[in-house]
């Protein structure tokens, strides 16, 4: 989810040269686990708003992630970032890549079904090719690219059911969720040019942007939302899987794919999230599937993969 959410965006800060011990597991079970996390994450999503308002959801979904990684900001003693212009930029990140989208996706999942959510949001990486070809001078535009976001967004209107004029389609739910999914390439981009280099730990960083978004969250929503006059048993439990799970484990588990096979094969992970998503909907919660629907998401996925392609170099002539 991204993208996951939060992990994604800073996933270009430095680490520490220390040579990482070899996991437990391989990390292909890790990047399956990681992959069915963040699917499953809509149908989470979408259950904890059948108990609570959305701001109540994502305000619980970012204080038990940001719970798990203090315990493991505690556990690698990491210390809190220095600096007022840091913790700034921390701000701003926190809510580009948690507040605003996590809470544009609970108010999206109250009138659109999580399988269309999920599709949404694997938007992410067109809306971000095609804001790097602006904002970062290092993203040049190619045809490659070129065809990939004109593929994707080819497939997004194939999702929403253009040519029938989208009918049956909640206009509101989804324009928010793929609001949420371009929050997410803008924040990268903003820590990309502000935070990269600043000497912390992604974990660090992670952390104090995850509690600095609960933070944000605490001051909205008890004036939009109010306070729980029930507290719901399935709903809370899925809120806190969402964000234990979620948001704190996957980012540990996404850092540690990151740095044992590289940030371009651990991104993958994005094209598997609106398949487990879908799934799941349809499985658990009974959601209907038009054939467009899978169509579309395919031509969503075949365009963002040929956007993060690169052409091979030509063999130099002998």
């Amino acid at each position: 989810m991204s993208i996951s959410a939060p992990s994604r965006a800073t996933s270009s800060t430095p680490t520490s040269m220390t040579v990482p011990r070899r996991p437990a597991l391989d990390w292909r079970i890790r990047f399956a686990a990681l992959s069915l996390i963040w699917g499953f994450s809509f149908l989470l999503i979408k259950v904890g708003t059948d108990g609570y308002a959305p701001f109540q959801v994502t305000f619980g979904r970012l204080l038990f992630g940001t719970l798990v990684l203090a315990v493991a900001m505690a556990v690698k003693r990491e210390r809190l970032p220095r600096g007022r212009r840091t913790w700034l930029h921390l701000t701003v990140a926190a809510l580009l890549l948690n507040a605003a989208p996590f809470s544009l996706f609970a108010y999206a999942e109250l009138t659109i079904p999580s399988t269309l959510a999920g599709i949404c949001n694997a938007t992410s990486p067109l809306w971000g090719m095609a804001l790097s070809m602006v904002a970062l001078s290092e993203d040049r535009p190619t045809r490659r690219r070129v065809a990939g976001l004109g593929l994707g967004f080819l497939g997004v209107l194939t999702v929403l059911g253009a040519w029938q004029g989208f009918h049956g389609l909640d206009v509101t739910g989804t324009a928010m969720a793929l609001l949420a999914s371009l929050c997410y390439p803008v924040g990268w981009i903003y820590v990309r040019r502000t935070l990269a280099g600043s000497g912390h730990s992604n974990l660090s960083l992670i952390g104090s942007q995850l509690g600095v978004a609960t933070l944000q969250l605490a001051l909205v929503t008890p004036l939009f939302a109010g306070f729980p006059s029930s507290f719901p048993l399935v709903p809370l439990l899925a809120v806190a899987a969402l964000g234990a799970l979620g948001t704190g484990l996957a980012v540990l588990v996404q850092y540690g794919l990151v740095n044992e096979v590289g940030p371009t094969t651990a991104q993958m992970v994005t094209y598997f999230i609106p398949v487990i998503a879908t799934a799941a909907g349809v499985a658990v919660l009974g959601e209907s599937l038009s054939w467009n629907t899978p169509v579309g998401a395919a031509i969503v996925l075949a365009g963002a993969a040929l956007t993060q392609s690169r052409a091979r170099a030509k063999p130099k002539a002998q």
